[in-house]
């Protein structure tokens, strides 16, 4: 992807996560922050992590907003909501979220350049993933044996985080049947 695109994808990025803050109405806001999480599931494809895409595409922008609607829609929220609109948003987050772009920005200015042949991990571990991928864990697909063998534990911790995650978010909004 180009470097102009990835650009845009970042504005859109930055215009969204203002717009969940800014956005007075809950349901509006619920639904730029799940367009939010699209955007971001696009970029993470668009730099080649697709793990992480698909990841963020499904709890980001669908579970998330789907539980965020379901519990507005279960509480007498909306009709508060209504009731006092404020035409401003609050400056705690718009100050937030600036503060935030700028640690972000700052610290990135370490990372080593998008596709540079030379940065540690290039030089470091991919070249053994890649190499000893076949012999070690007999998969012929190198992502699935980085995921599924070299980091299993870790991908089973996920796993069990998200599992969790949407255990607590389905007993939350469980209501016994009267």
């Amino acid at each position: 992807m180009t470097t102009i695109a990835t650009i845009a994808l970042l504005v859109l990025l930055l215009v969204t996560a203002a717009g969940a803050i800014w956005i007075r109405d809950l349901i509006g806001a619920v639904l730029v922050l799940g367009s939010y999480g699209f955007v971001l599931a696009v970029l993470w494809a668009s730099l080649g992590a697709v793990d992480v895409a698909f990841m963020e595409a499904v709890v980001g922008a669908g579970l998330s907003t789907v539980f965020f609607l379901l519990t507005l829609f279960q509480t007498d929220t909306l009709k508060r909501d209504a009731e006092r609109q404020n035409p401003y948003p609050p400056w705690q987050g718009l100050l937030g979220l600036c503060v935030l772009g700028g640690i972000l920005l700052f610290t990135a200015a370490d990372f080593p350049m998008l596709g540079d042949p030379n940065s540690p991990p290039n030089i470091h571990i991919s070249p053994t993933y890649l190499k000893q991928s076949l012999i070690d864990t007999n998969t012929p697909n190198v992502v699935a044996s980085v995921l599924m063998d070299y980091r299993a534990f870790d991908t089973l911790v996920e796993t069990a985080m998200i599992f969790s995650a949407g255990i607590a978010a389905a007993l939350l909004l469980w209501r016994k049947a009267s």
